[in-house]
This record gives structure tokens, sequence and C-alpha cells, in this order.
């Protein structure tokens, strides 16, 4: 039980963690990227047929 007493906060400190990086990239906007859409519309390298 007193695993228990480390783990706990332990586990609880890293989910906070991963939240609170989670929300800086989402407000450095980190997965905004029109310019890389507008650019691999227009090529043929991501086509939908294997090469060969």
């Amino acid at each position: 039980m007193n695993v228990l007493a480390i783990l706990i906060p332990v586990s609880l400190g890293l989910g906070l963690l991963g939240l609170l990086s989670f929300w800086w990239t989402l407000r450095e906007r980190q997965y905004d990227d029109p310019e890389g859409d507008r650019h691999r519309i227009l090529t043929d390298e991501y086509d939908d047929h294997p090469k060969d």
C-alpha cells in the first residue's frame, strides 16, 4: 500500500505534464500548416497509386 502513495502522485503529475504540453502545442499553433496543405495538394508525391 505504501507504493500507491508514490505511484498515484507520480501518475497524476505525468498526466498533468502531458496535458500542459499538449495545451502549449495548441497555443503555439504547431498543428496548423495551411502552407504545407497548399503545396501537398499540387504535388504527385502523395498519389493514391503505389509506385511500381
